[in-house]
């Protein structure tokens, strides 16, 4: 803004209170876009936009056609035009100045200071960048874009042009730091966000490939049981070895959805229970009908969970069908805060004296209570009519299964 003409007369101060008023309007404005900047920048994680609405809004408050962001590229040593207004189309992204003392950009950039010169045509202390004179630059502002942390080198320089006749003041030029500032915030929280995306996609990573091996590992497992098994001279020792083999493949099978969910340490019920609904009836002559409803569990309880199903329809399989084939059914829904399972057969049904809490009672079904107790989970198991068995298992699910 031009200053007061500081004449010494009578009418000395009426001229500088004129003054005052027309500058007034003139300095609320510039708060008034700053403000604006600031409440943009925190609703945007585009760099790109922020960049270039600070442009923008430099501009209109210094009331001239240019401005730009210069960004220091340390490979180059050069400062890119990153960002602006009024330029040419092929400025943007293409043209850059150098970073030296000898141009009032670069003085900015080297020194930290604010750089002011209202004629760029006279000035002694720089040269004026061919951009400038290109576009008949006469006056300029430039102010540094720092960044947080000691020893980080600035982004850049924030820089206002005009090819107008007048005066930049201090005031101007803070306006212009004020930018500067925000900019320096929204880059740096933008420099966070990327380094909080490459530790959590490299932690996915690890986890992917962890899960991944454990799957390898344990199918080496069930392999070795399987060579076992076949040359045991025991049908008690085979059977036993059979159902080892079948408890570590349904543990595999969860680590093998875990290193290809998308969501980490989750993996979605329905698909899981499904393909291993399909792996029990490759291993058994019934039946196996699977519906579950989409779910993302977290892999503590998708393990016990699978097991449990794996014993269950195991179950079935060996006391519900002695005379021949039939089916066994596996349903699984939310229902409120719990997860609701069921396994159903249409054959035989339960022996009379039959009693879930008798210490007498089957080796799977110790299994079956044991991982019930790691899932806080309650259980009932009933008689069909007119044949066959129903278990219902409710499992409680954590506060953020989604």
């Amino acid at each position: 803004m031009p200053a007061p003409s500081g004449k010494e007369s009578i009418s000395a101060p009426a001229e500088a209170t004129d003054a005052t008023r027309q500058e007034l309007p003139y300095r609320l404005r510039q708060q008034s876009l700053l403000g604006e900047f600031g409440r943009s920048a925190l609703q945007t994680r585009d760099i790109e936009q922020i960049l270039q609405r600070a442009t923008e809004l430099c501009a209109q408050g210094l009331e001239t056609p240019f401005a730009k962001v210069l960004e220091y590229m340390p490979d180059d040593e050069r400062l890119l035009v990153r960002a602006g207004v009024g330029w040419e189309s092929d400025v943007i992204g293409q043209v850059s100045l150098g970073v030296d003392l000898e141009s009032p950009a670069g003085y900015a950039f080297q020194t930290g200071q604010m750089v002011i010169s209202n004629h760029l045509q006279e000035e002694t202390r720089f040269r004026t960048p061919k951009l400038l004179s290109d576009h008949g630059i006469r006056r300029a502002i430039n102010v540094l874009i720092a960044r947080g942390g000691e020893g980080r080198l600035p982004f850049g320089v924030l820089e206002v042009d005009s090819p107008e006749p007048g005066q930049f003041d201090p005031a101007d030029a803070n306006f212009l730091a004020g930018f500067a500032g925000l900019l320096g915030i929204a880059i740096e929280r933008q420099r966070a966000d990327a380094d909080l995306r490459q530790a959590l996609d490299h932690q996915a990573m690890l986890t992917r490939e962890m899960s991944h091996r454990v799957k390898n590992s344990l199918a080496s497992v069930v392999g070795l049981l399987r060579v076992q098994g076949r040359s045991a001279q025991s049908e008690e020792v085979r059977d036993a070895l059979k159902d080892a083999a079948s408890r570590i493949t349904t543990i595999a099978q969860v680590h093998d959805h875990l290193w290809r969910s998308a969501k980490i340490g989750y993996v979605d019920i329905a698909d899981f229970a499904g393909e291993l609904c399909r792996k029990l009836h490759e291993t058994i002559p019934h039946t196996v009908r699977c519906t579950f409803g989409h779910l993302m569990i977290s892999a503590d309880k998708a393990i016990p969970l699978g097991l449990l199903i794996n014993e269950l329809v195991t179950n079935s399989a060996k006391h519900a069908y002695p005379d021949g084939s039939g089916e066994i059914h596996v349903s699984g829904e939310r229902r409120g805060a719990d997860f609701h399972v069921e396994v159903s057969d249409q054959g035989i049904g339960l022996p009379k004296d039959f009693d879930i809490d008798e210490p007498r009672a089957s080796l799977g079904f110790k299994v079956i209570k044991s991982l019930l107790a790691q899932l806080d989970g309650r259980i009932d198991v009933a008689s069909n009519v007119p044949a066959g068995v129903t278990v219902r298992l409710d499992l409680p699910l954590e506060a953020s299964t989604t």
